[in-house]
């Protein structure tokens, strides 16, 4: 963007107000408050658990039971794929029933939180690494619903969703995410959602609460560079052997644990939660950092 399309842009949103208090006016809404809020990787897995208390649910529950009340969600789901990078920016969010198959009270379900397009603004403007879109279009898909609903069932913390650019390397990724990191300190949880052994043509029903070798090993592999803060095998996930290669077969549901991985710093350790294989070929594999 140029000086003068970021000057325009800058009346556009602010009318004949100068630039620093343009500024200081996106900085106004979302103040650093001196605390630092936990971020998340929540294994997600079916829709399902919107609608159900089941172990995952719980785990949930329990794992962000003690956040402090946040500002504004901001959410990484592995269901909102684009080319380049978007930020849901409109005040009403719809909630998008992104699957097929499931019970009539699954596609009922709303969760009717408000967006917040002054932090999308703000998203926006600290991301250097590549321009962000500001989207009126997309909404809520279940990866971000399906997990706020069960453990802030209000829907009264306003939330926005930063997509997936799925022609980016993981390390493109977690570079940019490193940018995003400064809105721990803005009263921002940051959540990313996705699963990180996610394949759907291995699946295999009869195993509920297993997973294949290949999927434990892999799993195993993913723990230990996450819980050593060593970060950059799992950016290039392709270098980890053919396990990695059948539990990423594509990196939709992965890349989202890139970004919370990104935001950790030095002095703060990863705990693993919802530990679990399931059906052979996923698993719900949770991360809470901070």
């Amino acid at each position: 963007m140029t000086r003068k399309d970021f000057l325009s842009t800058m009346a556009a949103m602010f009318g004949t107000v100068s630039l620093g208090t343009a500024a200081k006016a996106m900085s106004d809404a979302f103040p650093e408050d001196g605390r630092l809020m936990p971020v998340f990787f929540i294994g997600h897995g079916s829709p399902m658990n919107a609608i159900e208390d089941n172990v995952f649910v719980k785990g949930w529950k329990a794992a962000l039971a003690d956040v402090p009340q946040p500002k504004a969600i901001l959410c990484v789901s592995a269901h909102w794929l684009t080319r380049g990078t978007l930020v849901t920016a409109m005040e009403r969010p719809k909630t998008i029933h992104d699957f097929g198959g499931f019970p009539k009270e699954l596609f009922a379900v709303q969760y009717p939180a408000a967006g917040e397009p002054a932090l999308a603004r703000v998203v926006r403007d600290v991301v250097k690494h590549t321009p962000v879109g500001l989207d009126q279009d997309w909404g809520l898909d279940h990866g971000t619903w399906s997990v706020l609903k069960p453990v802030f069932p209000e829907a009264d913390i306003p939330v926005i969703q930063v997509s997936i650019d799925i022609e980016r390397s993981g390390k493109w990724h977690y570079d940019l995410a490193k940018e995003l990191a400064s809105l721990r300190r803005r009263g921002v949880l940051v959540i990313g959602s996705g699963n990180m052994v996610h394949n759907l043509r291995m699946i295999d029903f009869a195993m509920k609460r297993t997973g294949f070798d290949w999927a434990v090993e892999i799993n195993d592999t993913f723990k230990k560079h996450i819980l050593r803060g060593d970060h950059a095998p799992l950016c290039d996930y392709k270098s980890l052997g053919k396990s990695a290669a059948m539990a990423i077969p594509t990196p939709d549901h992965y890349y989202p644990l890139l970004y919370a991985l990104a935001m950790q710093s030095t002095d703060e350790q990863a705990v693993i939660f919802n530990d679990q294989a399931i059906m052979g070929s996923l698993t719900m594999t949770s991360v809470r950092i901070g």
